[in-house]
């Protein structure tokens, strides 16, 4: 079937296709339908992706190499009294892994320490002095989460001290494992098969996967009586969706049971940290996923980016609410200053990208630029630019540390991973869409040249093969807070399951304006005689921004973009975010 709507270059350049059919007028429970099925989901399994649950998705912990042996080891610690130390990332990722196996252990009778390391001093990972250190004040077993699948040094280390370390990661591993009593990765390469079907997992839903295993382990020792009941860990996928989002893993199957049972526990704010961090975030609804990603989530990051370390996990497992609102309002203080010196270094560090705007990937150093911001930095550089970006922060000494971003289609991770087994960095791993490295004093030019060579063929294909993919096409009267109520039902939307898109029109643009920090605004006027609000953020200096603004009052155009409730003015209306526009 055909529609009246064939986008063949928009303002932004690129085409606009249907993901699936496009049908006009279509009922909101089939567009429900629609929509699963045109992000993967078979059609014989509609029913169970309709409302996810964590029955219906979760896999036998079993099934990943290691989980055994390390529930085990830590099941062993629990019933003997031993000494347990989690070793987490400073990230969100991390600090909900960490906290989440804390509380647990708490739970189970055990008082557990952390540790998190300091960003610029210590930098990512386990180091052997950190491991040597706990084992010699008393620590029997650590728990490394989020970090470790390549920390080969500090796990020989810790191994001749005598710790026994389990590592729960989900970040790319080599063909060679550091030596671990347990090596817990969905990512290995010697992964089961169902195992590896979950490498899209975070590492805080390793973790959970992880107190699953421990929980039953225990069962079956009989170590839960009536006097020492069995703890919940359903009321902790809270922080399982706080981290899955937040490290953008993508929400398909179990990841979006996850989140979508972690809000509904999350809305209760049983967790008296989360919920002081609600408060000064100035969340007065229940939480969305949208939150998650840039309220709750920023503000946890800030401890470890500008701040403190462990102020993530001290507030995600804090006991008395005087302690979490005072902790809660720093990192509010740290997120607000961590903005400041994020806009000075993007600026920089976008200049720097200009000279390198036809390149396949960006890749750009500077001193004097902050390690904690370099990964957001990196993000805007790849939404400028459209290719992965790399943004490296110089030290005294020549050395670099660096964050990356990537596109769709475009391995980041085994390329930076790739670079370091040829001598290129000092240190480097992630994943798909994510990298961090130390780059060796006057490194860089090597290092440019190795990525370029390597990922040039895939930036190309996948900036060819780019186009705006649209799930449905409505009049102008059709964006309203009703569709936004269907819309949500196949929610929540995130990395790897993207919110729905729609074009909307034919419409005349009217009052548009620049608002805020370079966000263009306006309203647009159907031929049906209904009107709605749009906003296409950070896009003034854009082709989009740039045409919106210039357009006579008698031009007709379509919309593209996501529809969202007007929360700013309150009420029921709906507004669209604009991401594409072309003449109609």
């Amino acid at each position: 079937m055909s529609f009246a709507l064939d986008i063949a270059q928009s303002v932004s350049g690129q085409p606009w296709r249907w993901r699936r059919s496009g049908e006009p007028g279509i009922t909101p429970d089939a567009l429900i339908d629609e929509l699963l099925l045109a992000r993967g989901v078979e059609r014989g399994d509609l029913a169970r992706h309709r409302l996810p649950t964590i029955r219906d998705f979760l896999p036998d912990p079993s099934c990943f190499a290691d989980m055994d042996k390390g529930a085990t080891r830590l099941a062993d610690a629990v019933v003997r009294g031993e000494a347990v130390t989690i070793f987490g990332d400073y990230d969100v990722d991390g600090a909900t892994s960490a906290a989440l196996l804390v509380l647990l252990l708490r739970r189970l009778g055990a008082a557990p320490t952390v540790y998190i390391p300091d960003r610029l001093m210590e930098g990512y990972g386990p180091s052997g002095k950190a491991l040597v250190e706990l084992r010699e004040l008393g620590a029997e077993v650590a728990v490394c989460v989020d970090c470790g699948a390549q920390a080969f040094d500090a796990l020989d280390a810790a191994k001749a001290a005598g710790l026994d370390v389990i590592v729960v990661d989900h970040h790319q591993c080599a063909s060679l494992l550091p030596v671990a009593h347990a090596m817990i990765n969905p990512n290995r390469l010697d992964e089961s098969a169902e195992g590896a079907t979950h490498g899209h997992l975070a590492a805080v839903g390793m973790a959970f996967l992880l107190g699953v295993a421990l929980l039953r382990e225990l069962r079956g020792r009989g170590f839960f009586t009536p006097e020492r009941p069995e703890p919940k860990i359903l009321d902790l996928l809270d922080l399982v969706a706080l981290g899955t989002v937040a490290d953008v893993a993508k929400l398909k199957s179990l990841n979006r049971a996850f989140v979508t049972q972690g809000l509904k526990v999350m809305a209760g704010r049983e967790n008296i940290g989360l919920a002081a961090l609600a408060e000064a975030a100035r969340l007065v609804k229940p939480p969305s996923c949208r939150d998650l990603g840039f309220a709750l989530g920023p503000r946890i990051n800030a401890g470890g980016r500008v701040g403190k370390s462990d102020l993530g996990v001290r507030l995600l497992t804090a006991t008395d609410p005087e302690e979490a609102r005072t902790i809660a309002a720093e990192l509010d203080r740290l997120n607000e200053e961590r903005r400041a010196i994020e806009t000075l270094v993007t600026e920089q560090a976008t200049a720097a990208g200009e000279a390198q705007a036809d390149a396949p990937v960006i890749v750009v150093m500077g001193g004097g630029w902050h390690q904690g911001v370099i990964g957001i930095v990196a993000g805007r550089l790849k939404e400028r630019f459209g290719r992965p970006a790399i943004v490296i922060a110089e030290t005294e000494d020549g050395t670099g540390k660096g964050s990356g971003r990537s596109i769709s289609g475009v391995d980041l991770g085994a390329a930076v991973l790739a670079a370091k087994d040829n001598g290129l960095l000092v240190a480097g791993g992630g994943h798909a869409m994510a990298a961090g490295l130390t780059l060796p004093a006057g490194g860089l030019e090597p290092f440019r040249e190795f990525l370029h060579q390597r990922l040039a063929a895939d930036i190309e294909a996948a900036r060819e093969g780019r186009a705006l993919l649209l799930d449905a096409l409505l009049a102008p009267g059709g964006v309203a807070a009703a569709l936004c109520d269907a819309l949500d039902t196949a929610g929540p939307y995130g990395a790897g399951w993207p919110a729905p898109r729609v074009a909307a029109g034919p419409a005349r643009l009217i009052k548009t304006a620049i608002v805020g920090n370079d966000h263009v605004r306006g309203i647009a006027c159907g031929d049906d005689g209904k009107s709605f609000k749009w906003i296409a953020f950070r896009s003034a200096a854009t082709p989009l921004g740039q045409a919106l603004l210039a357009s006579p009052p008698d031009a007709r155009w379509w919309l593209a973009g996501t529809i969202k409730r007007d929360e700013y003015n309150g009420g029921n209306a709906a507004e669209m975010h604009l991401e594409d526009a072309a003449p109609a």
